[in-house]
């Protein structure tokens, strides 16, 4: 009696009873085939086809399934077996920046000697295009950390001998310290008695008399040596950022500290179909600023009303939805500005005898003491934000913490993402908070080794025990923690694929040298799957973006890469060698390595 019912229903629907892939079943733009597919679902299904249509995954499963969805005018292509995954979403870096490192004078993140560095700095020098219109050269890509040996202070005076006429601006990688000669201090109007600005620094000597080492916000004060770009050199830096992270198979990015100049260039790159990564927003909040919440919430509301574009498509777009706040500094020397729970060692010995103690030092005052940071994230969140937090050392991790504690205890039932990026230190009490709270922890796996940073310019003043607990991914991940990834760039170089590995193993290259070779700290790295859901669908989930991108599912966005190799098979440390072949947006090639893959121009032009 069932069947015959069943049968009637079925004759009477035609395909209704059939199964729901050949009852819905259109011919796809482009059919993809025994490829090793990794879907990062909620299960990590690995598959051997996938078929994209208008934009979007039509079906992901089976050759023999697959084959469903090929007519006349579909592009089939054979992966033989290479390794397909989600594009990467990465979900902390400075993209403008990252664009202009690649243009003029830069010292490219090299271990330099003095010497080094003043012959490097002083050819630069000799090439006028170098130079801004005002005079001034502008050096980017200086690992100050990194100097050799371990302790070299550079001050105005190493650049007066380079230049003692015209001004000199020499930005670090970490983005928190500029070192500017004499000539741009007095162009900037920075005297002894310059007060620094709020969540900054003016380092002075023994006499009072500034350094040339600003700190932070400090690096405002030198806006005058080194103006804005214009806006055609803005979005040239824009369009050589993109290009580079096509290459890099990055599909969508959080720009972390978003200004005008930022939201601008990559707006005009949209307009003109040049846009080929899903680009998201956080616009700053000034530490001065923490106790003007209406003025903030009207600020920012205003500046995504502008240039925000609504729900995401099948075009790469722009959001504003996140806000970015600066905890503290960093807690690599020499700056030691990142805020800690116990107070920095010091060298109460010499230097080839040394006797590293407990000192005094916490780092800088909280930027947004809690009293400020709880009411302003909640004014941020009823207005419709997620906050986005730098907070390196434990102690801006923990008033982090609180923040977001505050707002689910005065708004329990908000929906809101809270993101604390890079989480250096995390006190052993805090690193199970994160999961209660759906905090989630925005990770740059590239600092999870042994380098300059951490065994030079961190070990001896965080101390033994602190010093074996940095990058505390492991303990996160085992507490149940959201990790999300972030490279930081231009921090360090844009290398995914490098800092994946390193997430993995926490070894440096081979290249670094034997002092660098050991694993950093007592923690072992993360699993392969924990690492890629990173920076895929956990990074997707931080950016609201989780329904649509992360992840090969049916329906979703059809933004993936294909490798040159396995990620899930090879040995661990070959990951660093992986070369994205094919980068897709929305369907559309957006970067196809030397033509690896053998499309034609039905899916979208490849640039």
């Amino acid at each position: 009696m069932g069947l015959s019912f069943r049968h009637a229903v079925c004759m009477a629907a035609l395909l209704s009873c059939a199964s729901p892939a050949m009852a819905r079943t259109v011919p796809a733009d482009v059919v993809f085939t025994n490829g090793y597919i990794y879907s990062v679902d909620k299960k990590d299904h690995v598959y051997q086809a996938l078929a994209v249509k208008d934009g979007r995954i039509a079906y992901v499963g089976s050759n023999a399934k697959a084959r469903r969805y090929v007519g006349p005018a579909t592009q089939r292509v054979d992966l033989g077996g290479r390794m397909m995954m989600p594009g990467l979403v990465d979900g902390h870096m400075h993209p403008l920046d990252g664009g202009k490192s690649l243009m003029g004078c830069s010292l490219d993140y090299l271990a330099l000697t003095h010497d080094e560095f003043s012959q490097r700095v002083r050819a630069c020098t000799a090439n006028p295009a170098l130079r801004r219109a005002n005079g001034t050269l502008v050096v980017h890509g200086w690992f100050q950390e990194a100097m050799k040996p371990a302790g070299v202070r550079l001050t105005k005076e190493d650049l007066d001998r380079i230049d003692p006429r015209r001004p000199i601006v020499v930005r670090s990688t970490f983005g928190h310290t500029t070192l500017v000669n004499s000539a741009a201090l007095r162009m900037a109007g920075i005297t002894a008695a310059t007060k620094a600005p709020a969540g900054g620094e003016i380092v002075h000597d023994a006499k009072g008399q500034p350094t040339g080492v600003l700190e932070d916000v400090a690096q405002d004060l030198v806006e005058r040596v080194d103006p804005p770009l214009s806006a055609d050199e803005n979005v040239q830096a824009a369009r050589a950022s993109l290009a580079a992270m096509r290459e890099q198979g990055i599909t969508g990015f959080l720009d972390a500290w978003a200004l005008d100049d930022d939201l601008s260039s990559y707006t005009a790159l949209q307009k003109s179909g040049e846009l080929t990564a899903r680009a998201h927003f956080a616009p700053l909040v000034e530490p001065a600023t923490g106790t003007d919440v209406a003025g903030n919430v009207q600020r920012l509301k205003s500046i995504a009303a502008k240039y925000d574009q609504g729900p995401i498509g099948v075009d790469p777009g722009i959001t504003v939805r996140n806000v970015k706040f600066f905890m503290d500094g960093v807690i690599a020397a020499p700056e030691l500005t990142g805020r800690v729970l116990q107070p920095y060692y010091v060298n109460a010995g010499t230097k080839d005898a040394p006797n590293w103690v407990p000192g005094t030092s916490l780092g800088p005052a909280p930027y947004f003491p809690p009293a400020v940071l709880g009411p302003l994230l909640q004014g941020v969140v009823q207005a419709g934000f997620d906050p986005h937090m730098h907070a390196d050392g434990d102690g801006a991790v923990h008033i982090a913490l609180d923040g977001v504690q505050y707002v689910r205890e005065h708004l329990p039932h908000a929906d809101f993402r809270p993101a604390i990026a890079h989480d250096e230190l995390v006190s052993p009490a805090d690193v199970p908070r994160y999961r209660p709270l759906d905090a989630v922890a925005v990770l740059s796996f590239q600092w999870e080794k042994e380098g300059p940073d951490t065994v030079d310019a961190g070990r001896d003043f965080l101390g033994p025990e602190r010093a074996k607990a940095m990058e505390p991914a492991w303990p996160l991940y085992k507490a149940g923690a959201r990790i999300a990834y972030g490279s930081d760039w231009p921090v360090d170089r844009l290398n995914e694929w490098f800092a994946l590995k390193v997430g993995v193993t926490r070894t440096n290259a081979p290249e670094a040298g034997e002092k660098y070779s050991h694993p950093l700290g007592d923690a072992p790295g993360l699993p392969r799957p924990a690492v890629l859901r990173a920076i895929t669908m956990n990074s997707s989930w931080e950016l609201r973006s989780d329904t649509l991108t992360g992840s090969l599912e049916r329906g979703k966005l059809a933004d993936l890469i294909v490798l040159d190799r396995n990620v899930m098979q090879i040995p661990a440390a070959d990951i660093a060698n992986t070369k994205v072949l094919l980068t897709m947006v929305g369907g559309k090639v957006v970067y196809n390595r030397d033509g690896s893959i053998a499309l034609n121009a039905t899916t979208g032009p490849a640039r």
